[in-house]
């Protein structure tokens, strides 16, 4: 089993900084104040970085007298100076002399995950180490700083104190049966910062995630489904990867190591909030997991041949040019290897560029993909090879031939019985109804936990649009098997055009822009309405205006964001690719242990077993019981909600969430079984 990140309720989620002209002082303390640690850097030196951390762990009395013998210490240099409070530190980085702290100085909470705070960082700061900070090259080192400076790290950058945000919910709760992280506590993948966490102190030295914060880029949303009182929480986390990132024209289809332009893991999170943590209170002495959690996971990346779209000829829609012939797809059998690694068989690839064009541009990739696909299948185990569905959606769409939304449901569908999900643990409480109600008095315990192994790899031709539309389509069948397991709907089937979806919609739109506004530099030009065949009136207009965004960006904008994003990433002299990598086996181009199941249930069962007798409570954290805090001011009552959608009126507040708009008001049967079953639930915990 892999090693999971340990987190604790002492975890250091508040510092306070003290500088004078020989050192920075750095107190970092818990929730409660009742637990401090002190940091030292040093300034004198402008070439190295020391820093100092004192492992002690003190009181705030102990803290107290510490900092009084500090500030009597450095009488000399100007005392502690004046304090300055922040959330964390980004990490380091060096442009041409002397290194800089990065301070993350501003955060609002964005997500609550099992008790876990999920923050988004709204403001930083960039403070240079050096007291006498001398630089031979002012000019430059100025210009590389605005580089820098062109990443905006208030937007789109999350971290958490306490919850591994790098990893999927299956990961942190159960951990794997292959260690799929490498040398550190988190997924440096998905660690935008990576570079500045360890470039000081050398890729070999361990990080100091207490105090050093692993940002993840990409998207974090939450909203809550109240269904007869009870909350189900939904939440939406977009990790994008810190490998082969850039801007859209300059980063297209795979390097040399495997790893694809635009890669953004996607992971849908439904769980009931009928206690906050993953496990259930002490009970027998023994906590138990809490059955109320699911996840699914899916994957969008480039198509993993070596193809480029030139932007000289100042057209919005350059060529596309297969620059490399690799016979062998070297590179495209890395990357899914990598997969398997990562995520396990079967792998469903849903390639939805277009198949017929008056002049070849993205059917090109289709036919090179296709070859690629068909060649890497030969030599993979008949019940371990790849599924691959070549579908061009935009014809569909334009010639009416077929109805888009449904064909995707049905490749959903057949994908995520395939795949699986991720469940904590199958309600008991509805089968012992279940049982009573056919006269049958024993109880039915069933314990086993849900797993998901294997993935569905979404792309187009910028894995936006139509990816994200396939996406959303993807979640929303897995959205109907997710809150069947919870118990809160009587089967998986959810109609649009009800509160629930029309929510879950919403949340995709936000996902898909933000991850467009990230690669391209503008928002979705086409939307699920879109391929629903329900455009608003103004949705043309947009369309225009979005398309007139986009080219302009691409045009005159990327180099510099590339320059910025390499600048940030600690990428040097990247250059493009000119013939396709060397691999030792042809035939056997993947690791046959990574065709083998990364989660297994009778090793995830025992480690969430173990997860969740070995963490601390988060309720100290959470609940805040020493500090005065209004209700309303809670986030699990503040966040989004199906009472808040636009368009909602006093009428639709009693309606079910999962009832169409315009159909009867009558609500289904099932949901006197579903009150009965949340009575039941809470009469078991009383």
């Amino acid at each position: 089993m892999a090693q999971r990140p340990s987190s604790s309720s002492s975890a250091y989620n508040k510092f306070i900084l003290y500088e004078n002209r020989l050192r920075f002082y750095i107190i970092a303390s818990n929730a409660a104040d009742s637990r401090h640690r002190i940091i030292k850097i040093d300034r004198t030196s402008q070439d190295e970085l020391v820093v100092i951390e004192d492992e002690a762990e003190y009181s705030g009395k102990q803290m107290s007298a510490m900092l009084k013998m500090l500030d009597d210490g450095n009488k000399n240099s100007g005392g502690l100076g004046k304090a300055k409070v922040f959330f964390g530190i980004a990490g380091f980085i060096r442009f041409t002399a002397g290194w800089y702290m990065i301070l993350v100085t501003k955060r609002s909470v964005v997500a609550l995950l099992g008790g876990h705070y999920l923050y988004h960082c709204e403001n930083t700061e960039m403070i240079p180490v050096c007291f006498n900070h001398k630089m031979e090259k002012p000019a430059e080192e100025q210009r590389l700083i605005n580089i820098f400076k062109q990443v905006d790290m208030s937007k789109n950058f999350y971290f958490s104190y306490t919850y591994d945000l790098t990893s999927t919910l299956q990961y942190n709760l159960t951990g794997s049966s292959r260690q799929v992280h490498g040398k550190w506590e988190f997924n440096d993948r998905f660690a935008w910062n990576f570079h500045m966490l360890t470039a000081p102190f050398g890729e070999g030295g361990p990080i100091k995630t207490n105090w050093l914060l692993p940002l993840v880029h990409g998207h974090v949303d939450q909203a809550k489904l109240t269904v007869l009182g009870r909350v189900v929480f939904v939440t939406l986390i977009a990790r994008r990867s810190r490998h082969f990132a850039g801007a859209r024209y300059l980063k297209r289809g795979v390097n040399s190591e495997g790893n694809v332009a635009n890669e953004v893991e996607t992971e849908q999170i439904v769980s009931e909030a009928l206690t906050t943590p993953f496990y259930y209170p002490k009970a027998e002495l023994r906590r138990r997991p809490s059955p109320n959690y699911t996840s699914y996971v899916q994957y969008r990346g480039s198509i993993p041949i070596y193809w480029t779209q030139e932007t000289n000829s100042m057209t919005p829609k350059p060529p596309i040019e297969i620059s490399v012939v690799d016979p062998f797809y070297s590179a495209a059998a890395r990357h899914f290897d990598d997969l398997f690694k990562r995520y396990g068989t079967p792998v469903t690839v849903l390639n939805l560029i277009k198949r017929r064009e008056p002049v070849p541009r993205e059917s090109k990739l289709l036919d090179e993909y296709t070859q690629c696909v068909l060649y890497l299948n030969q030599f993979l185990p008949a019940d371990k090879k790849m599924i691959y569905c070549a579908w061009d959606m935009s014809r569909a769409y334009k010639e009416k031939t077929q109805d888009v939304i449904s064909y995707l449901e049905d490749i959903a569908e057949e994908s995520i019985q395939q795949t699986g999900f991720f469940h904590s643990g199958p309600e008991p409480y509805a089968h012992c109804l279940q049982n009573e109600e056919e006269g049958q008095s024993e109880k039915v315990w069933r314990n086993t936990i849900s797993l998901q192994n294997g993935i569905c790899r979404t792309n187009c031709v910028d894995c936006l649009d139509r990816t994200n539309a396939a996406q959303f389509v993807f979640g929303k069948r897995a959205l109907g098997h997710q809150l069947y397991a919870l118990g809160v709907v009587e089967h998986p089937n959810l109609a649009f055009d009800t509160d629930a979806v029309n929510m879950l919609t919403e949340m995709y739109h936000d996902h898909g822009d933000t991850i467009a506004l990230q690669y391209t530099g503008s928002a979705l030009v086409n939307r699920v309405e879109t391929y629903r065949r329900m455009p608003h009136w103004n949705s043309h207009s947009r369309d225009i205006i979005e398309n007139i965004r986009r080219f302009y960006t691409n045009s005159l904008l990327d180099a510099d964001k590339q320059q910025a994003i390499n600048l940030f990433l600690g990428v040097q002299n990247e250059r493009p690719v000119t013939q396709p990598s060397v691999r030792k086996g042809y035939r056997r181009w993947f690791h046959e242990e990574y065709l083998q199941a990364p989660y297994c249930i009778g090793d995830c069962d025992k480690g969430l077993k173990e997860f969740v007798q070995n963490k601390s409570d988060f309720w100290t954290e959470y609940y805040r019981p020493l500090l005065f805090t209004s209700l309303g001011k809670h986030f699990a009552y503040s966040m989004n909600s199906t009472l808040k959608l636009p368009g909602k009126t006093a009428k639709d507040m009693n309606q079910s969430p999962f009832e169409t708009h315009g159909s009867s008001r009558r609500r289904p049967t099932g949901y006197a079984k579903n009150f009965r079953r949340m009575h039941g639930r809470l009469n078991h915990l009383q």
